[in-house]
């Protein structure tokens, strides 16, 4: 009769010494390994096991496998669709509390406060400078500071101003962004901006300008313009009553920046003829690159010019 194979040795008792090589976690050769890894075949322990797609990894392999700093990065950034939109509401919203921070009182106060007057835009203060009068002293705005045609885009007077404006921001991202690509939304939301600024000093030069609103009403021109050019009629969607009804509020509300929010939607509208285009358009791809860069440069000049009193 034949007798049955010998069972094969394996790891002892409690009470025994031997632990058998060939089932001993390869990290800790004291411990009994139940499972292999499915990518090395090593055997390990349980700590140092972790569940893989398919069956465990060693936590050698599992290291291994992991994509490399670069390439997770970019998998971060792909899932990102809105980047830009958060980055731009970031920015605003960092440099409203910087501003609060110079003057906590400037939350409810009217007038500008200290950090207010740092990052306006007025042509009065860019030509000659202006001395602005404080509790604490004086500031003394300086002649040629050209970067306020940037910065008044990130300023905003009180709580309800920036709210306002990023709500817009957040809602008109979210339908611009995805579609366009973050360079070429970033490339129509700064040429909206200057447009503004433009738009402010060819219309009330010697005003006090800030706020986000050049921008988003620029990013409603583009909308409108790019709905309208694709067969769909703007006021069925939304934007065209929303563009309507903050065009009304610019005109009946005092204290706005008209040439602000006009400055800003005519350079998103423009812009907004080429980068959101149809297909059958034929621009080329560079165009709706270059054109909202073309519209930020000519902008750049016309701001320039109705500071110095030219137009």
């Amino acid at each position: 009769m034949a007798l049955p194979p010998p069972t094969p040795p394996g790891p002892s008792g409690p009470t025994g010494s031997r632990v058998d090589h060939e089932t001993t976690c390869y990290r800790h050769r004291d411990r009994p390994a139940g499972r292999r890894c499915t990518r090395c075949g090593n055997w390990a322990c349980d700590e140092c096991l972790v569940q893989a797609a398919v069956g465990s990894n060693c936590l050698d392999c599992a290291r291994a496998s992991r994509p490399d700093v670069a390439t997770r990065a970019r998998f971060w950034s792909a899932r990102q669709t809105l980047l830009v939109t958060m980055s731009l509401m970031a920015v605003n919203v960092a440099v409203f509390v910087w501003v609060i921070i110079q003057d906590p009182s400037s939350v409810g106060q009217r007038g500008i406060s200290r950090g207010q007057a740092q990052l306006g835009l007025s042509a009065d203060v860019i030509e000659r400078g202006v001395i602005f009068q404080f509790s604490d002293g004086a500031y003394i705005a300086g002649p040629g500071e050209w970067y306020r045609i940037v910065t008044s885009g990130f300023l905003h007077f009180g709580l309800l101003h920036i709210a306002f404006n990023m709500y817009l921001l957040y809602l008109l991202g979210q339908l611009l962004e995805p579609s366009l690509g973050r360079v070429r939304f970033a490339l129509l939301y700064f040429a909206a901006l200057v447009g503004g600024s433009a738009g402010a000093m060819i219309l009330q030069p010697s005003g006090f300008h800030g706020g986000a609103s050049g921008a988003v009403f620029g990013l409603m021109g583009a909308a409108f313009v790019g709905y309208s050019i694709r067969g769909v009629n703007p006021f069925s969607t939304g934007i065209g009553t929303i563009l309507v009804l903050n065009l009304l509020i610019t005109f009946t509300i005092p204290g706005i920046s008209i040439g602000g929010h006009l400055g800003g939607v005519v350079a998103g509208a423009l812009a907004g003829f080429v980068v959101l285009a149809p297909g059958h358009k034929g621009y080329p791809r560079w165009a709706t690159y270059a054109f909202p860069a073309a519209l930020i440069v000519v902008s750049l000049v016309l701001t320039v010019l109705a500071i110095n009193g030219t137009i």
